[in-house]
């Protein structure tokens, strides 16, 4: 804002003004005395000339160095003050004053030497001023000893001088503010030539989601920079109302799945349909709007529990709003709360428990009332009573919807129609659980058996 008044003000307000007065000027003495104009054109012009180079040359490249360490300063503070916890679990507060404190002093020697370099200019505008001064000075009185000016004459070109020389020195300084201006702007500029990632389709429409239907059609996807594809030809049919699995190791495209279905990123060959339609022809709100979503570490905003649970239907009844509550049991602990729906949660919801949050994510989810379900990982690194209350809301939440869950506590995908296994990018496994558990030598025998080991480790150490 501060960059964008300054560009303004000092084009229209005070640059154009002063460059109309001074060539006014200019001109004028000119016509009485066209050696005189000629040496004030000429020295106007180098003065302009040499106050844009070092503007352009000098200054804007430590103004740029001083902007960047500007912002390394602000991302080193909230890197700390957001971890704050952490920070004091570990009492490695002085560990981070000195981070900053070795920050800070690098970024005063960067703003220290820009500002030397705009005094250093300054003082070389100033320099060329007086040269300029003395040399109409000078001029005026020889045309004066010479006959061809008057006392009058000459006082007539000293007072205009006096008022170019007053404009020069304002143009000079409004150059220097334009560049600070433009050097502020640099980030800004360059947020906005960011491309956007996912753009709709110039002929995008609304998309109609009725059963469900999600079929991976041949699809090829890689993340930019990487060069080998995660997906290559990926072909896989997740039918209308099917509840199913995701499984793999860490790194295997689970995520991804779920990211291309939202279309969170583009595919880069191939297509995904819902119900026949090709998402990349879809308008994205209308394709989101579709599809509930409840994460690993659900999100909640700093407002009431029911502007939360209403996130997807924001003109809810207080009624639906309760109903879903209950049907993801989060209404019994939402009314012994100090305002009930009306208690504001806090920032990421940092006022609730973590399967408390969960829930609320699972009534925000029952309310939206989508035709498609995700679910990632919803029950991790929760206690065992939360867990199970989630399990519940999620039998309840998946009835009738196609429902996608990732999973890496397979105990939440035993009862679902399939399961995919994932591994480096492919389904190298598909069906049951009693399938795959059964199968000699299989990748998801093997997370199913370490899985249980761990769990009879746990238990007898308990």
């Amino acid at each position: 804002m501060w960059a964008l008044d300054l560009l303004n003000d000092t084009i229209l307000m005070a640059l154009a003004p002063s460059l109309l007065v001074l060539i006014g000027s200019m001109v004028l003495i000119g016509l009485h005395w066209a050696s005189l104009g000629a040496v004030i054109a000429v020295g106007a012009l180098f003065y302009v000339a040499i106050t844009v180079l070092f503007s352009t040359r000098y200054i804007a490249p430590a103004a740029r160095i001083s902007n960047a360490w500007d912002t390394k300063v602000g991302g080193t503070l909230a890197d700390a003050l957001t971890c704050n916890a952490v920070v004091k679990s570990f009492g490695a507060e002085l560990r981070e004053d000195t981070r900053l404190a070795r920050v800070i002093n690098r970024w005063r020697v960067r703003v220290r030497r820009t500002w030397f370099r705009y005094n250093y200019t300054a003082m070389a505008q100033l320099s060329l001023l007086l040269a300029l001064r003395a040399s109409v000075i000078g001029g005026s009185v020889l045309l004066w000893m010479s006959g061809h000016a008057s006392p009058g004459d000459v006082t007539y070109v000293l007072t205009s001088y006096y008022v170019i020389h007053a404009y020069l020195r304002d143009v000079g300084m409004h150059i220097n503010n334009l560049q600070r201006s433009v050097n502020d702007m640099d980030e800004l500029v360059a947020i906005h030539d960011e491309p956007i990632g996912i753009v709709d389709a110039s002929d995008a429409r609304p998309i109609a989601i009725e059963g469900g239907e999600i079929v991976f059609d041949d699809v090829t996807f890689h993340y930019g920079g990487h060069r080998e594809p995660l997906y290559d030809g990926l072909s896989v049919t997740i039918r209308a109302g099917e509840r199913v699995g995701l499984v793999g190791r860490s790194g295997s495209g689970k995520t991804t799945f779920v990211k291309l279905v939202q279309r969170l990123y583009d595919v880069s060959d191939g297509r995904v349909l819902i119900d026949g339609q090709d998402i990349a022809k879809a308008t994205q709100q209308s394709l989101r709007s579709q599809i509930a979503i409840v994460q690993q570490d659900p999100i909640l905003f700093h407002r009431s529990l029911a502007e939360n649970i209403a996130y997807g239907r924001p003109g809810a009844s207080l009624e639906a709003i309760e109903q879903a509550a209950r049907l993801a049991n989060a209404h019994d602990f939402i009314l012994r709360l100090p305002k009930g729906y009306g208690t504001l949660v806090g920032e990421r919801g940092v006022k609730l428990s973590g399967g408390e949050r969960q829930r609320v994510a699972l009534a925000r989810a029952f309310l939206a009332d989508a035709p498609v379900l995700i679910l990632d990982e919803a029950t991790s690194s929760l206690d065992s009573e939360s867990e199970a209350l989630i399990q519940q809301a999620m039998e309840r939440l998946m009835k009738g919807r196609t429902s996608i869950v990732i999973a890496h506590r397979l105990s939440t995908v035993r009862s679902l129609d399939r399961i995919l296994v994932f591994d480096r990018g492919e389904i190298v496994e598909q069906g049951t659980h009693a399938v795959l558990a059964g199968k000699p030598g299989g990748i998801y025998r093997g997370l199913f058996e370490r899985q249980v080991v761990d769990l009879g480790r746990l238990a007898a150490a308990e």
